[in-house]
Order: structure tokens, then C-alpha cells, then sequence
């Protein structure tokens, strides 16, 4: 099975070890693991929220 990876100069996702844009060798993405006790989960939505509204957005 392939893994995504992603590209840490130019962003780009792929799923080659060697960036097809710039060359540069990519790194696996891990996504946090899920837990129903959310220690941060707090703070992630007050930062979102604050961000919405200093783009006026919200």
C-alpha cells in the first residue's frame, strides 16, 4: 500500500520519495491520532475562531 507524502519545500502532496517539482526528497504525512478525551481541542477551536474573525470571515 502507498503512503502520501508531502513535499516540505514546495507543498506539493505525491506518492514519490523524490518531489517531481523540485527535487527535493518528500516525508511521510501521520495524522494525529483520534481521541474522544480532546486535551487541545479547546484551544484549536478558539485560535480557528479568533483567525475567522480577524479575516472577516465570521
Amino acid at each position: 500500500m502507498k503512503e502520501i507524502r508531502k513535499c516540505k519545500n514546495c507543498g506539493i502532496y505525491t506518492f514519490k520519495e523524490i518531489c517531481p517539482i523540485c527535487g527535493n526528497k518528500t516525508s511521510r504525512i501521520i495524522p494525529p491520532k483520534f481521541s474522544p478525551d480532546d486535551k487541545w481541542g479547546n484551544y484549536r477551536r478558539k485560535m480557528k475562531k479568533e483567525t475567522l474573525y480577524k479575516n472577516n470571515i465570521l
